[in-house]
């Protein structure tokens, strides 16, 4: 047998992927070159590896097999090369992260000057919705995940990076007349916009609700901040996201903060990872880094957020 290390990694991405289309734009390869590393794989086994049925990639059970063997080789492979790096004297490694949306607001600031210092090291981030985020870190995969909720269920550490302050935004060419209001009376006015179940901008926006005795008139759920952002630009209703969410949208006056009493809601963005995980030499550096300079690169990039 002769298979090569390029054609475990193409059948590695094929696998997590389930999709030669997916695992090519990963590998920013073209389908048809994907498509023949896999063939020759599969030209050194009597077994088959995939099956397709429909428009649908199945890995075999004697696919898995070899994928998870792969998976260990790669990772091997991977070591000699951090290993020799690090022989060099150069911080090298992967540092694996989750974050849910909203954080890629905040996090690459939190991240840029620690990957310029440390070019041997890889990053991997994984910006999704927060159930993935919790999942991903419940299941080890990641080093650290960025949440403004802390799971309840899941024994944790934490580092607390910066106050998340969440207010009430509409159009930028709103008129309406908040003065003299009650909440009540001015929620069951607006249509809200609310993000999708399980975010933490959501839950934020119903603890406020419920402990004001307020039932809110709600427009429309959406899944992502910048959908939300499109729809309050558009003309569709108001809603409630973090000041991070908002500088551009401020700056251009596409939408405006409205003043109620209650607001702005407060929430802290916080580093976490699991109680009993063993920190990589990378996630170490990465979280001593964090602990010394957090204060001056939010100094640097968010005082602005003090004019709101």
């Amino acid at each position: 047998m002769n298979y090569t290390l390029h054609q475990l990694r193409v059948f590695s991405v094929i696998a997590e992927k389930q999709s030669i289309t997916k695992a090519a734009e990963e590998l920013n390869m073209t389908q048809p070159a994907a498509s023949i590393q896999l063939k020759k794989l599969q030209d050194q086994f009597d077994i088959p590896l995939t099956e397709t049925i429909g428009r649908r990639i199945f890995i075999t059970d004697f696919g898995m097999e070899l994928y998870r063997i792969a998976q260990r080789v790669l990772s091997e492979i991977e070591s000699i090369h951090y290993q020799s790096q690090s022989y060099q004297g150069i911080l090298s490694g992967k540092l694996r992260i989750s974050i849910v949306s909203t954080g890629k607001y905040v996090m690459p600031y939190f991240l840029r000057d620690f990957l310029k210092a440390n070019p041997g090291i890889e990053l991997e981030m994984d910006v999704t919705n927060k159930r993935r985020v919790i999942s991903s870190l419940e299941q080890n995969e990641v080093d650290f995940s960025l949440v403004s909720v802390v799971p309840a269920h899941i024994a944790i550490q934490e580092e607390i990076l910066m106050q998340n302050k969440l207010y009430l935004f509409g159009p930028g060419k709103d008129v309406i007349d908040t003065k003299g209001k009650k909440d009540a009376e001015l929620f069951k006015q607006l249509p809200l916009i609310f993000r999708e179940e399980g975010s933490g901008t959501r839950f934020a926006m119903q603890q406020y609700f419920h402990q004001a005795h307020i039932r809110p008139k709600i427009s429309l759920s959406l899944t992502s901040t910048e959908a939300v952002k499109q729809a309050v630009v558009a003309g569709l209703g108001y809603s409630v996201l973090s000041i991070l969410s908002l500088k551009n949208e401020l700056k251009q006056k596409e939408v405006k903060v409205i003043p109620v009493k209650g607001f702005p809601l407060h929430s802290q963005w916080r580093m976490i990872w699991l109680q009993k995980k063993q920190l990589s030499a990378v996630a170490h550096a990465y979280l001593q880094y964090l602990q010394k300079n957090k204060t001056s690169i939010i100094k640097q990039h968010f005082s602005w957020t003090a004019a709101y």
